[in-house]
């Protein structure tokens, strides 16, 4: 077999564990590194003449037959990596924006040019999610996803509820921790988690879903309040990367925050680990979790990827059939107002003779019946904080009961997931 020689654009965290963990590989030569400053001090030792600080000198090289990469974001991104695909060569990305926005040009790109993208460390970092769904899945229907895809978010999820704190004071220490970027929104707006389920479920269920379909909303509202409440009543609060698909290929993908009922195995995944729990038939349920970031496990997922390409490397003219794009139909987005979901309501409300009642009038009047409904104490404003958990019911319908309770104060509305 002759050695595949590969390009890397980026030396980031992940970048420098992949370049550490290929030298043990004497298959594969990592011929030219992208990086924005070639002078920039590093933790790991690599030859001068192997830096460039232009990509397309990697692109665009005849004898490079694998370009991996790691820096990220739409643009220029998408000029590198077109221009890699336009030159006959494969791809190895953990890219999971572009996936999210670019996938459908990308793959289309990539099968006219006969060559295969492969992603795996772009949706859970070290678990291995994509190949199983493609290969030992491939028999399946899935029809549900349920996944943790974003560690900064579980983490502080995590900490608020250990150590009873607010949100900004667990976002700062995950800052000061290296666990959360300056600026966070990404992260904690529910975007990251939002690029990730929609490659994945457009993987998952056969159907291409495009991103501008998503759902999402982040966990920056959440209190430390709701999360003790939660827990009083069952539940533990998380960012839920959400998908279901109907036979008619209607889609309601979304993320959010959600209450967990403590018997999920969700619930207990806590801090920067991520979790994936998928369904369908023959297989029923199965959950994946494991490390969902980090130098080593995603740099696991990169390296994994590089050689499944290096196994097949001079063995055929049509490499990686089954990790190929077969995505040809769109799925049918469902609207989030037209969802059915189980609503958790913090309200503090005037204290006064009828106050509970009228929240169970309004709740009846959009068809909406409550699942349970708790005051706990007055405050000294003469307020009580009450507490409603439905049954399923349409979030339209929730969203009136909101506007309906004008005397109100409505602290926070979770959506509930289902044990």
């Amino acid at each position: 077999m002759s050695k595949i020689k590969i390009g890397i654009i980026g030396l980031g965290t992940v970048g420098t564990g992949v370049y550490k963990s290929l030298e043990q590989f004497k298959d594969i030569e990592i011929t030219k590194i992208a990086v924005r400053n070639i002078n920039k001090p590093r933790n790991v030792n690599v030859p001068i003449e192997k830096l460039t600080d232009n990509p397309y000198e990697i692109v665009n090289d005849p004898d490079i037959n694998v370009v991996v990469e790691l820096m990220g974001g739409v643009d220029p991104t998408w000029d590198y990596i077109s221009t890699a695909l336009e030159n006959k060569k494969h791809i190895v990305t953990a890219n999971k924006e572009l996936l999210a926005k670019k996938g459908e040009e990308l793959f289309k790109l990539s099968e006219k040019n006969n060559c295969v993208v492969l992603y795996e460390a772009a949706i859970a970092g070290g678990i291995p999610l994509i190949m199983p769904i493609k290969t030992i899945l491939a028999g399946n229907k899935l029809n549900s996803i349920q996944a943790i895809l974003n560690g900064t978010t579980n983490y502080i999820l995590t900490k608020m509820d250990v150590d009873n704190a607010s949100y900004d004071e667990v976002l700062k220490e995950a800052q000061e921790l290296g666990y959360a970027e300056t600026d966070p929104t990404g992260d904690v707006e529910g975007y990251d988690a939002a690029y990730k389920i929609t490659t994945l479920a457009t993987i998952a269920f056969n159907s291409r879903i495009k991103f501008e379909n998503v759902y999402r909303e982040g966990i920056s509202k959440i209190r430390k309040e709701d999360i003790q409440q939660a827990n009083e009543l069952g539940y533990k609060i998380k960012l839920i990367a959400s998908a279901t698909i109907d036979t008619e290929n209607n889609a309601d993908v979304r993320v959010h925050p959600m209450l967990v009922p403590k018997s999920h195995l969700l619930a207990h995944t806590n801090f920067v680990t991520n979790a994936v729990a998928l369904s369908g038939h023959p297989i029923g349920n199965i959950v994946l979790s494991g490390p969902g970031a980090g130098e080593f496990p995603t740099a696991s997922s990169v390296i994994g990827d590089i050689l499944a390409i290096a196994r097949e490397w001079d063995t055929t003219e049509y490499l990686l059939p089954m990790m190929r794009c077969n995505h040809h139909s769109i799925a049918n987005p469902i609207e989030i107002n037209d969802t059915y979901n189980k609503y958790y309501l913090s309200i503090t409300a005037p204290h006064a003779i009828g106050v509970i009642a009228k929240i169970g009038t309004i709740c009846a009047s959009k068809n909406i019946s409550v699942s349970s409904i708790l005051q706990k104490g007055v405050q000294d404003n003469n307020t009580a904080e009450i507490t409603v958990i439905t049954e399923k019911c349409l979030e339209k319908s929730i969203k009136e009961v909101v506007k309906e309770l004008d005397s109100c104060t409505i602290n926070s509305i979770i959506r509930v997931m289902e044990g």
